[in-house]
């Protein structure tokens, strides 16, 4: 039986791997094509346990929404790097408790907008928007017409930036880069980054990394040091930066570092 071409949506180029794409696999969707399962298995032969990493992950969003919303009185989100929706999405989790939340999406993948249009409908009180920008260059997202009219400057804004910063080298400045998303954020406003990490188990994600690289990605693992940086003089969250699966765990959590990537929330004086 003869496969079936894979077709690539308007815009997307089905023969480079995205971040995204390669995301969406491990967590067990379909939106991805031959080149971002080949990169992700690659990765998975590297770290058996990366489905388990980018599930503790989502864990995180889904736990540091919830207490931004209702123990720290956030009321709006920037999500940049959203990736490819993946029920309960942040809105959803952050809509439920207060339904006038704002929420604004931000990806560089086209196939990530066709989603965002038709998954993350906000609930008539809130809004849910979405912006296609680049991280790496901050002031057109912070700029962007629809994130102006959705939030307001003068209230505490969400800025979460999931598995995203992996993506920048060191040589581009990822300090800089999120130091210009601090500045532009009001006073009381939260910052939540995951990051993967070779703290853990060097060998493991020295592989992965290498695997990404041959496939033409940027992919950084950072130590503690170099994560923690990206919070600036904020005040960090309790219970600090640590292993993304023991910040604020909903159960006993058996062996943390399971899951390579750093995790923390801090707050903006």
């Amino acid at each position: 039986m003869e496969s079936v071409p894979e077709v690539a949506p308007p815009g997307v180029n089905i023969n480079v791997p995205h971040s995204a794409r390669i995301y969406d696999y491990w967590l067990g969707g379909k939106d991805n094509f031959a080149v971002d399962r080949a990169v992700g298995e690659a990765m998975i032969k590297a770290i058996p346990g990366m489905r388990y990493m980018a599930a503790e992950n989502r864990k995180f969003v889904h736990r540091a929404a919830r207490d931004l919303v209702e123990k720290e009185g956030v009321r709006q989100f920037l999500d940049i790097g959203t990736g490819i929706p993946t029920r309960p999405n942040l809105h959803e989790i952050a809509q439920k408790i207060i339904p006038s939340a704002r929420v604004v999406y931000v990806d560089n993948d086209p196939i990530v907008l066709v989603h965002a249009r038709a998954l993350m409908v906000s609930t008539p009180e809130g809004r849910s928007e979405y912006i296609s920008a680049d991280i790496r260059d901050p002031r057109s997202i912070l700029d962007d017409k629809v994130l102006r009219d959705t939030f307001s400057f003068d209230e505490p804004i969400g800025l979460t930036l999931i598995a995203i910063l992996m993506l920048i080298a060191d040589d581009d400045d990822p300090w800089t880069t999120v130091a210009a998303l601090r500045d532009a954020m009001p006073s009381g406003s939260l910052l939540a980054i995951t990051h993967p990490t070779a703290d853990f188990a060097p060998d493991e994600v020295g592989e992965a990394v290498t695997a990404a690289t041959n496939a033409g990605m940027t992919l950084v693992a950072r130590p503690r040091a170099d994560v923690e940086r990206f919070f600036g003089d904020w005040e960090m969250l309790s219970p600090g930066l640590v292993p993304v699966s023991s910040w604020r765990p909903d159960e006993p959590v058996d062996n943390p570092e399971a899951a390579y990537y750093w995790a923390g929330v801090a707050r903006k004086p």
